[in-house]
């Protein structure tokens, strides 16, 4: 998970960009990073941290032009290095540059062919820059001195042949413009508006659709799976399809927790699905506990707050705010390390013990993942007196990794997999667990858009999308992502810099 931007404007577009990857920080804490051009030169400022550490007014003020793209960064893969830090950029052909939200299945087969066949050297261990330099190829085989549309568009389409897996992009091409495209299978989000002003029209292209709320630009809509939007540098405005069969298929964890509640994703409000993914787990609580004594329902700040406003009312129960939290900590989820994790939740969540003293307290969180989270939060509730300790969970059981870019645990370290819902419950310590059935989350996302005919759902499912994914993938996925592979590659990143070399 990461947050893209892309703009070209009739003005300066460094301070826009900026303010677009701050709305977009919740997609990605780890780095940031801008590029500009202006009369044929780039300017770029990329560094790990936030956005308002990584960018100084010394910084803004060398990012010239009137195009750019930015980018925050959430490692799939617990990548520290700054100079995995996006966007990337490749001199051939033209000079592209580009930002990417997603994760390529097929990315060590592309590695091999971009260096035995194309002949191109890759810097990093980023599936982004495979995605660039495949680009760039397909690019260079196609246009000519002079670039249209057309090369742009067919270069995009032969890319959809060769990648597989997940992959939102904006890409900026020296002296042409910028270029936009979704994957087949449209799983990561990103969308596209315009803002009118006496200068002329403005162009934005932004993982969510906040983003341009935030800048006063209209939403023109969704970049529709397989699609292609080009923005040249005059202001002309280019939409083709270039995939031969797109399905929608968005992933369905961007609406139970990655994206912001005021988001548009594909057409459905993120706010109004989580309000129904409240009613239809009251609606479960009602049908399999009738004669629940729940006395309170608190939620877990604060991607839950929404499901559990709703689920108190259909419940006719007390919604209560029982826990403060420190807005100065970042997500948990995305932090790398178990043992940072840990640290953090004690340090993001205080607990208002009047809220929890002598009563039945149902906990309520978007999701369960590795469960020592969840298992700390209801520990924390018993010590602020609770009598019992119920938790709710907005989305089913998480049994399954994630290969499309949502950097998960592995399979091993989630605390369903391999588990049934009252060993969860025994292992995080609550009187009573409920999990959201997984046809009421699909239908609590399709009430919004009946359009979309499947989601990406694989980390409830273990049904991948692409259908290229066997057990010997997540073996070595397991092997990789595990927060022991992690911190053996912190303490030794030179074994991954020969690994990769080595080809």
């Amino acid at each position: 998970m990461c947050g893209i931007a892309g703009m070209v404007a009739q003005g300066p577009v460094n301070q826009d960009i900026y303010d677009a990857l701050t709305v977009l920080q919740h997609r990605g804490q780890d780095a940031a990073g801008i590029i500009t051009t202006q009369d044929g030169r780039l300017h770029l400022r990329k560094d790990n941290g936030l956005v308002r550490d990584v960018f100084r007014t010394e910084h803004m003020v060398r990012l010239q032009g009137n195009a750019g793209v930015g980018h925050v960064r959430y490692p799939t893969a617990g990548v520290e290095s700054s100079a995995e830090a996006q966007p990337f950029y490749v001199n051939t052909p033209y000079g592209i540059c580009l930002s990417h939200n997603g994760n390529l299945t097929n990315a060590g087969e592309l590695s091999e062919a971009l260096f035995r066949a194309d002949r191109r050297h890759l810097n990093t261990d980023s599936d982004s820059e495979i995605l660039l330099n495949a680009f760039a190829h397909e690019l260079m085989l196609r246009g000519g001195l002079t670039l249209n549309e057309n090369d742009v568009f067919e270069s995009v389409a032969a890319l959809h042949r060769r990648c597989r897996g997940a992959y939102a992009a904006v890409a900026m091409i020296t002296g042409y413009g910028l270029v936009a495209f979704r994957d087949p299978n449209g799983i990561r989000p990103v969308v596209y508006g315009k803002r009118t002003g006496p200068a002329g029209t403005d162009y934005m292209v932004a993982s969510e659709s906040v983003a341009l709320d935030a800048l006063g630009f209209e939403l023109i809509g969704d970049i529709q799976p397989g699609e292609a939007v080009v923005i040249t540098l005059d202001g002309q405005l280019h939409v083709r399809q270039c995939a031969e069969k797109p399905v929608v298929s968005p992933c369905i964890f961007e609406y139970v927790y990655l994206a912001r509640p005021d988001s548009v994703i594909d057409n459905v409000y993120v706010y109004k699905s989580r309000l129904r993914m409240g009613t239809y787990l009251a609606d479960k609580i009602k049908r399999e506990w009738a004669d629940h004594d729940i006395d309170v329902v608190i939620p877990i700040p604060s991607t839950s707050r929404t499901a559990a406003v709703e689920l108190a009312a259909q419940l006719d129960v007390k919604y209560r705010e029982g826990f403060i939290k420190n807005r100065y900590i970042g997500r948990t989820f995305i932090m790398p390390g178990q043992q940072q994790r840990k640290k953090s939740v004690r340090q993001k969540l205080n607990p208002i013990d009047l809220e929890f003293a002598g009563k039945n307290v149902l906990l309520v969180d978007d999701s369960i993942v590795r469960g020592t989270t969840s298992q700390q939060i209801i520990q924390m509730a018993r010590e602020a007196g609770a009598n019992k300790v119920y938790f709710a969970s907005a989305a089913p059981p998480v049994r399954y990794p994630n290969v499309y870019g949502i950097d998960m645990p592995s399979a091993s370290e989630l605390v369903a997999h391999g588990y049934d819902e009252d060993e969860i419950c025994r292992i995080i310590g609550a009187d009573r667990l409920i999990y959201q059935d997984m046809d009421d989350l699909r239908r609590a996302v399709q009430k919004g858009n009946p359009h979309i005919q499947r989601f990406e759902d694989s980390v409830f499912t273990g049904d991948y999308v692409t259908a290229d994914i066997n057990d010997d993938y997540l073996s070595q996925l397991e092997l990789f992502r595990s927060d022991s592979a992690k911190e053996q590659r912190r303490s030794a990143p030179g074994a991954v810099i020969e690994l990769h070399n080595a080809r």
